[in-house]
């Protein structure tokens, strides 16, 4: 089982160099945690991509379809009230923004908070460092 930050799951939606890694690691998963508000992240990165480079009409469409046939298959950890108040102890304890407290909040939640039963995906050094740091281990 591992917990997915959005910063892995945005290859698996658009390619990048390191999407061929992120669809190893999803084909050997059982199953995919994620936070509630992933999607969102995922298309807020997206459209920040457009605003610097526009990316075509049809990537973003496969993009939506992608994102929508995922949302089908992965679980998404719903428990807010769960997530904020450890978000707020991680971030007294580790230097992330809001959103990336949240995402590692979540992963403890799914885990109920034993992150040695887990593995946590991101490609966000900072977030991977405090995910370490609580005892996850992190790939790729």
């Amino acid at each position: 089982m591992k917990f997915w930050d959005a910063s892995a799951i945005i290859p698996l939606l658009i390619e990048e160099k390191t999407s061929s890694r992120v669809r190893d690691l999803l084909t050997g998963d059982s199953e995919v945690f994620v936070w509630t508000l992933t999607p969102v992240e995922c298309f807020s990165a997206l459209f920040r991509r457009h605003r610097e480079k526009p990316v075509p009409v049809e990537i973003i469409s496969q993009f939506r379809k992608r994102l929508a046939h995922m949302e089908k298959a992965w679980i998404e950890i719903t428990q807010v009230e769960l997530v904020k108040r450890r978000a707020e102890r991680i971030l007294a304890s580790h230097r992330l923004r809001a959103a990336d407290a949240m995402q590692l909040a979540a992963a403890l939640v799914a885990f109920t908070d034993q992150p040695e039963n887990g593995e946590f995906i991101t490609f966000d050094e900072t977030l991977a460092g405090a995910a370490a740091l609580e005892g996850f281990v992190v790939l790729p």
